[in-house]
């Protein structure tokens, strides 16, 4: 039996499939910037999913271009420009679509685990 410690890095395929999901759910709960999501990234996961500009910005830019997210430009509270990203109703239905989905994979995947005793 071969069993996955807390320090294995998670494989990029995993990590890739679960972004777009995680990011729609970042924003289901307001609108923020890059540098913030992968922050919350960072938290969500206690350290182990460390995200970088390269990995994020590509993503971002797919879901707006499929009408999944609104980005504005604004000046942060230190006069700053940033680009914020805010989820529009599209994007709510695609997580929605999504979150089904993850929730039928991870029971399929647990009742899996649980039959093989692992």
């Amino acid at each position: 039996m071969h069993k996955t410690l807390s320090s294995d890095p998670i494989p990029k395929d995993l990590v890739a499939a679960s972004a777009t999901p995680l990011v729609l759910s970042i924003l289901a709960k307001g609108e923020s910037y890059g540098y913030a999501i992968i922050a919350r990234v960072k938290e969500l996961s206690d350290g182990k999913l460390e995200w970088t500009d390269g990995m994020l910005y590509p993503i971002l830019h797919r879901l707006e271009e499929q009408g999944l997210i609104r980005a504005t430009w604004r000046n942060a509270e230190n006069g700053r420009r940033r680009r914020y990203y805010s989820l529009v109703a599209a994007g709510k239905k695609a997580l929605a679509t999504q979150r089904a989905q993850w929730d039928l994979v991870s029971a399929v995947l647990a009742t899996s685990w649980e039959q093989a005793h692992v």
